[in-house]
């Protein structure tokens, strides 16, 4: 399949990065390095998962709670800023207080005006050795949704859910030309060097079949560095509609990728693996049962 090329490209910045023990310090490091990625030339900028903070959910802590803020609130306010000072759009996941006992992961969309384009609350919620995330999160409530921002359609989704190829049909079905999953994923300590590399490949291999099997760009965005007993892996990465990675961070070490993504792709792949039009809708009822021999 020749790639054809269009008039409708469009430049992520990814953003990997280690995180720090102060929250102030890590959004200050997080908005140099979107001003950065807009310097390079990225007119959308994504954020890890829970970028304020080391990944706090190894552990079960009610003091934790305080990390949280409401939508929009200081660090919507302060991404803002940068998104109207550079022209970009913003995507960054935070951890939302949205009643009184009532916190989600949540990823938040600002345009190129500061305006919040959209968010997206977290829908499936781990609770895993050193990820017991639902201590913390409220399952989402706002659905698999498309974003319309100035340079792209999106749509969010958070770590955990990359895993699931519903979301991202849904998400695509709506209309999502990229799908972004800003991501906190490690190895435990004590694993074996090829069960670490064979869960990286999994980690990968998934959502680069969500590109393939929806035809959209799909961009993964991960922390890296050690943190408690995690060692988060970076490998930052953007695959094209076709599966292909266009670009991948290093495991080791902070980075920041700037990737040119032609949105024309989309059609000329759908074209030629028309998975869409070949759904079996009225066959697939019975996937809303979690079995099928019950």
């Amino acid at each position: 399949m020749r790639p054809v090329k269009s008039d409708r490209v469009v430049t992520l910045g990814l953003v990997q990065m280690s995180c720090g023990e102060k929250p102030k310090e890590n959004l200050e490091k997080a908005i140099g390095r979107v001003r950065g990625a807009a310097r390079d030339g990225a007119q959308v900028v994504c954020l890890q998962e829970l970028f304020r903070s080391r990944y706090f959910c190894q552990k079960e802590d009610v003091a934790l709670f305080r990390l949280a803020e409401p939508i929009p609130g200081p660090t919507t306010q302060a991404l803002a800023k940068v998104a109207r000072d550079e022209r970009i759009v913003v995507v960054a996941s935070l951890f939302e207080k949205r009643a009184d006992g009532v916190y989600h992961n949540t990823a938040v969309l600002l345009d190129v005006d500061g305006k919040i384009a959209g968010k997206y609350r977290k829908m499936h919620i781990p609770d895993d050795p050193l990820y017991y995330e639902k201590f913390y999160f409220t399952p989402g409530d706002l659905g698999f949704r498309s974003h319309p921002t100035r340079h792209a359609k999106i749509g969010a989704l958070v770590c955990w859910d990359q895993w699931f190829p519903e979301g991202a049909r849904l998400t695509a079905l709506a209309g999502a030309e990229i799908l972004v999953y800003p991501t906190a994923i490690g190895w435990l300590d004590g694993q074996q060097a090829a069960v670490d590399e064979s869960q990286r490949d999994a980690w990968e291999t998934v959502q680069r079949a969500h590109a393939i099997a929806n035809g959209v760009f799909v961009a993964a965005v991960n922390r890296v560095g050690r943190e408690g007993s995690l060692t988060f892996w970076g490998s930052s990465f953007v695959a094209d509609p076709f599966g292909r990675v266009l670009a991948r961070a290093a495991t080791d070490r902070e980075q920041t990728l700037i990737v040119r993504c032609d949105l024309g792709r989309i059609d000329e792949v759908r074209t030629n693996w028309p998975f869409l039009r070949d759904r079996r809708i009225d066959a697939y009822a019975p996937i809303t049962r979690r079995l099928l021999d019950e």
